[in-house]
């Protein structure tokens, strides 16, 4: 039993869903996630969720990148086993 799962989800709380992210150049992700988790380590090219196109560069495996990112791009990508987290 969860004793916390009466508490409301906020962007501050700890995950409570994950999906793995296919990189695409073309088609925002599915859900706005409130993080990325990345598993292997490289470069993630994305859009945020307020338009800007950022590249994180040398982004070390098992980080959490604390960012709303409506789009993983694949040009410029190299990380690998990217999850998103809401």
């Amino acid at each position: 039993m969860d004793k916390f799962s009466d508490y409301p989800t906020s962007l501050t709380a700890p995950a409570r869903d994950a999906v793995p992210i296919v990189p695409n150049d073309a088609a925002d992700l599915a859900v706005l996630p409130r993080a990325l988790f990345i598993g292997q380590t490289g470069d993630v090219s994305a859009r945020l969720a307020g338009g800007q196109n950022v590249v994180f560069r040398n982004v070390q495996a098992g980080s959490v990148l604390p960012v709303r990112a409506s789009r993983v791009n694949s040009t410029g990508t190299t990380a690998a086993d990217i999850l998103a987290l809401w």
